[in-house]
Order: C-alpha cells, then sequence, then structure tokens
C-alpha cells in the first residue's frame, strides 16, 4: 500500500456549535472532537409545505445490504419544485472510513464515504439535491442501501445511518429529465424512441483499500514504489456506445478520510467532495438518433490506465432522457467523430530521491442531429483532458510528494447555445516519516470549475467554484491510539460565485477544535 502505511475510505457534513477561543484548543488532539463539518452551500429549499419521506435506516457492521421499499409522498402530489436528500449518521470507537451508495428502483442517487470516529463518538449528516432523480420517485420502488463495514474486537464502530427525503410540491423545472434509466444487466440500454437528449451519469470511484485508492501515486516499472501500473498514474474514465468512444473524462482525485496514512487531517474538516461524490456526466445527444431505433444498445464504461485483473474501481451508469412530447419517434444522425491520439508518458528517474514525470493529454468531439417537432437540433460536445504531475519519493517511502494537476475541458453546442466548463483538479502534498515514528503530512488540495453560457456573442449565465483544502498534521505512527501525541491544523475555503449568487466560507480546526467560521458574502 502506498502512502507509508496505506489509507481507507471516507466522510459526512454536520454543522456543530460556534468557533472555540484559543483558550479552548488542547495542546494534541484528545478523546473527542468536533463533528465533521465542510464549507460547502447547504441545499437551498423553497419555502411553504414539504413532506418527508424515510428512504432508509439501517446499522452497518457488516457487508449485507439493507433492503427494504420506497412509497410516494401521499401529501405532496408527484410534480416537486425541489427534492432533498438528507443521511444523518454516527458512530464511535474505532473504525476506518467506508464507502457507500443507495439505489432507489436501480438507480444510484447517491454516493457517499464515512468520516472515522473518536472514542466518544461523533455525528454527521450530508444532504443532496435530488431533484433530477423526480422521475424515480413518483412510484413506489426497491431501496438498497450498502455501507460495507467491518466490526470485531479492534474496529468496534457501527455505523448508524438514516436517510430521508424531503418533497417540496411545486412546478418542476423544465429543464429536469423526463425519465431516469439503468442498463440492463449492466450493459444495455434502450431509449424511448422520441428521446430528444440524452445524458449518462457515473460516478466513478477508485477505492477499497488497494492501489487504486491512491491511483494518482502510482508509478510504472522499473521504479521501486509499492503501487505500480503500466502507464503511472493516468486514469481516464470512458463511456463508449455500441463499441465507440462517446465521451471521455477525468475522474476526481478525492482523498478519502483515512487518506495520505494521516486521519488526524480529516476529522473534522473532509477533502472535497469526500462526502457528496459527485458523477462524472457525459452528454450522449449526438447518440440519439442511433439510441432511438428501439433496439438495446451496448453502454460500457471502462477507467483505462489500470492494470489489468486490478480491482478498486466502481463505475455505476444512470441515462437521464429529455423526450419529445409531441412525437412518437425522434430521428437523427451521428454527423461527426474526432478522437486525438491520446498522449502519455510516465518517466521514472532513479536516484536518492526518485522521481516520477508524467503528461497525458486526450481530446474527442462528437456532433451529431435529431429531428423534433421543434426543427432540426444540432448539438456538438467537445472534451479535452490533460494531467500533469511529479512525484518524489525516497527508498522505503519514508518521504512521500507528489504535484499534480488535471484539467478537463468540456463544451457543448445546442443551436448556437454553448455551455463551457473547465474543470482544475489540483494535489500538492508530502508525507514524511520522521525521528522517532513522528509521520507528517503536509497537503493542499484544489477543487475548481468555471462554466459560460453563452447565446451567440452574448453571456447569458456563469458560476465560479474554488473549494481549497489546506492541512498540516502529525503524530507518533506505530503506538497504541492513546500514545499517537496528534497536532494538526486543518483549513477549507469554498468559495462560490456566479449569475446566481455567492458562496464564500472558511472553516479552520486545530487539534480537532473549531477555531474559524466566517462567510464573506
Amino acid at each position: 500500500m502506498s502512502m507509508l502505511a496505506g489509507a481507507t475510505l471516507l466522510a459526512g457534513t454536520l454543522l456543530g456549535t460556534g468557533p472555540a477561543h484559543a483558550a479552548d484548543v488542547p495542546a494534541e488532539f484528545g478523546t473527542d472532537w468536533h463533528d465533521p463539518v465542510t464549507a460547502a452551500p447547504p441545499v437551498e429549499r423553497p419555502s411553504g409545505k414539504s413532506c418527508d419521506v424515510t428512504l432508509a435506516r439501517a446499522q452497518f457492521r457488516d457487508f449485507t445490504p439493507y433492503r427494504g421499499t420506497y412509497t410516494p409522498p401521499e401529501d405532496c402530489g408527484d410534480r416537486w419544485s425541489k427534492v432533498v436528500l438528507r443521511l444523518d449518521g454516527k458512530v464511535k470507537g474505532r473504525q476506518y472510513d467506508r464507502l457507500g451508495y443507495l439505489h432507489v428502483g436501480g438507480v444510484e442517487i447517491f454516493r457517499t464515504s464515512t468520516p472515522q470516529p473518536s472514542p466518544d463518538g461523533i455525528t454527521w449528516s450530508v444532504e443532496k439535491d435530488v431533484t433530477r432523480y423526480a422521475d424515480t420517485f413518483r412510484s413506489g420502488q426497491d431501496v438498497e442501501m450498502l455501507i460495507g463495514n467491518v466490526v470485531d474486537d479492534t474496529y468496534t464502530g457501527v455505523l448508524d445511518v438514516e436517510v430521508t427525503l424531503t418533497f417540496h410540491p411545486g412546478r418542476p423545472d423544465p429543464a429536469l429529465p423526463d425519465r431516469v434509466l439503468t442498463l440492463d444487466q449492466g450493459t444495455t440500454l434502450t431509449t424511448p424512441r422520441n428521446s430528444e437528449r440524452v445524458v449518462a451519469e457515473v460516478y466513478a470511484t477508485g477505492s477499497g483499500g488497494g492501489c487504486e485508492e491512491y491511483w494518482y501515486l502510482t508509478v510504472p516499472d522499473p521504479a521501486p514504489y509499492s503501487c505500480k501500473a503500466a502507464r503511472g498514474p493516468y486514469r481516464e474514465v470512458q463511456i463508449r456506445v455500441d463499441g465507440r468512444l462517446a465521451g471521455i473524462a477525468t475522474p476526481f482525485p478525492t482523498v478519502w478520510t483515512g487518506g495520505w496514512s494521516n486521519p488526524f487531517l480529516w476529522y473534522v474538516v473532509p477533502g472535497p467532495r469526500a462526502f457528496d461524490i459527485k458523477p462524472i456526466t457525459y452528454d450522449l445527444t449526438p447518440f440519439a438518433g442511433l439510441l432511438n431505433d428501439g433496439r438495446p444498445h451496448r453502454v460500457e464504461v471502462a477507467v483505462t490506465g489500470v492494470p489489468e485483473g486490478r480491482p478498486g474501481w466502481s463505475t455505476p451508469v444512470n441515462v437521464l432522457v429529455w423526450q419529445d412530447e409531441r412525437r412518437a419517434r425522434v430521428t437523427g444522425k451521428l454527423t461527426a467523430h474526432r478522437e486525438s491520439d491520446p498522449t502519455g508518458s510516465s518517466t521514472h528517474t532513479p536516484g536518492t530521491e526518485h522521481r516520477v514525470d508524467t503528461d497525458a493529454a486526450h481530446r474527442l468531439t462528437v456532433a451529431g442531429y435529431v429531428d423534433t417537432s421543434h426543427g432540426r437540433v444540432h448539438t456538438t460536445v467537445g472534451r479535452s483532458l490533460a494531467h500533469t504531475s511529479v512525484h518524489r519519493w525516497t527508498d522505503g517511502e519514508t518521504s512521500d510528494g507528489l504535484e499534480a494537476t488535471w484539467t478537463d475541458r468540456e463544451s457543448v453546442t445546442v443551436d448556437g447555445r454553448t455551455t463551457r466548463t473547465h474543470r482544475t483538479y489540483t494535489m500538492d502534498g508530502t508525507t514524511t516519516l520522521g525521528a522517532g515514528d513522528r509521520l507528517r503530512t503536509v497537503l493542499t488540495l484544489g477543487d475548481r470549475a468555471t462554466t459560460v453560457e453563452t447565446h451567440g456573442a452574448r453571456r447569458t449565465a456563469w458560476s465560479r467554484l474554488d473549494d481549497t483544502y489546506t492541512g498540516d498534521a502529525t503524530y507518533t505512527a506505530n503506538v497504541p491510539r492513546d500514545q499517537r501525541h496528534a497536532v494538526g491544523t486543518t483549513s477549507e475555503r469554498y468559495r462560490l460565485y456566479g449569475s446566481h449568487g455567492c458562496h464564500d466560507r472558511t472553516l479552520t480546526t486545530v487539534q480537532g477544535v473549531l477555531t474559524e467560521d466566517r462567510s464573506r458574502c
């Protein structure tokens, strides 16, 4: 396992009490700390009447899924302006972070992970806007949820969770999909014959406690490192329709709450997206004319760069469909398919400090049209990926550092209306094991995205996200928990500006105590 000792899996969110004064901060971590909290904005909720439905209530001790049933709310109709999912959890004792999912009618509506508990116990909560799955919620459905866990004499934490949906009646957003589909037998898709827009979403996660949990640190042979892959750390999530490449994307480099061998970085403030794992979206509308023939079509997702036979990636797929209610059949054609030759190298330079330099890039453009009741609609989708990183480590991995940047540029043009999204993910950190087995990790993570919508030459909407996490934590490794003498400072600033408003919040913790909670908007 890489990063000195390896790590585990992940996270949650809860607003607790206000910041502490300096006099209240202990000299080192104790047996309790502030409940997990993130600086991300809460889900906005409309005023007025609402209805709550409990989706799941379970205690996870092993890998047995919770299974139940969902019934639509009786008093809130079947047209909603907003549907909000909320998970509330609690755990105490000793436990790794664990990855979880929630399916309703086979549709994955939520993927998450858990925080690591204190001996005295923590509670946390996560909220997510799930309005786009409204089609699934209009009828009774089977529910399946799992947060795989191990409870024994050492790892005592039982994950006690409850998940609810809150329905807000009102006029639905006309931009919401009409149908939410899953793949039959995991590989085939049959769309309604009047589909005019098709979008796939993939909850791609590298995890499971093996090397793909740290895919961004893998190195090629013959570099002497604990996690290897022929292409080094480059990973790309591809989706294919009937064997033809239909979309490419960069997976988000999620760091779970045991990540970088240092759980003291994450006890209160997790890394970006750790509690609410966002799906990768692919606009497959250029393929709608092909998909609408009434036959099943093969849809496959693969993560390139993973060594053959190595486990660790999960890629469940939902397909969102918009239909032409005035036509029984929408026809169309794929008119362009241009793919660059993927470029990439991962080069090892040996020495007292080993070094692997990685550069990679790939581009794809697809275009097509559909003939609808409101005319012929042309869609062009372009995506350009790039990755650069420098990985340095010493023999024995007693010093291990990475500086990496991933970019994912996407452009979708529909009859003169263009949405451009430029995503940038960054990771800059080092873990060292020094005298007295004192393990120190210094780490900065960034999740940034700029989105601009234009119609012709006029900008119609825009947003800019910058979610930055920084942490510096030290503890004594290879000793019982009460002898670790851990100290740590962590901070997150989440800024989201745009044509729809502003959110700017900063959190800071010291030794597990929340010392700053500041909003600037």
